[in-house]
């Protein structure tokens, strides 16, 4: 989970009541990234970092430790690195300030993969 994949489900998936619906559509359209090796392991490494920070709670569920007030700040660490990694991967770290910014560039990637797929079928 990153802030870029959170920025795309917030677009694409349907709510239920107030609840987003996560369903295996979000990952089915969603447009990953081609990381360089060092890039894929940064993103290795700082998710491997969020399991660590979750690890230091083990007596706390996620919706304790996801509360956006009292989460611990080992966790909240770890997410803003793997944040970081993820974006970096895209070629988005510094260049996009918006999560708008961050979907549309998700989007132009996504049509990019349609239209690669629709040649792939002639």
């Amino acid at each position: 989970m990153s802030n870029v994949h959170n920025a795309w489900m917030r677009v694409v998936t349907g709510r239920l009541k107030s609840d987003y619906e996560y369903s295996t559509n979000i990952y089915n359209n969603f447009p990953w990234p081609r990381p360089t090796p060092a890039q894929q392991a940064k993103i290795e490494q700082t998710a491997q970092g969020i399991l660590d920070a979750r690890a230091l709670y083990p007596d706390s569920s996620l919706a304790d430790l996801y509360d956006e007030v009292l989460m611990p700040k080992e966790l909240r660490d770890a997410h803003r690195k793997n944040d970081r990694a993820v974006m970096e991967a895209y070629g988005f770290w510094g260049r996009l300030n918006t999560e708008s910014d961050c979907v549309a560039e998700l989007m132009k990637m996504y049509q990019s993969l349609v239209e690669e797929s629709e040649k792939q079928k002639r």
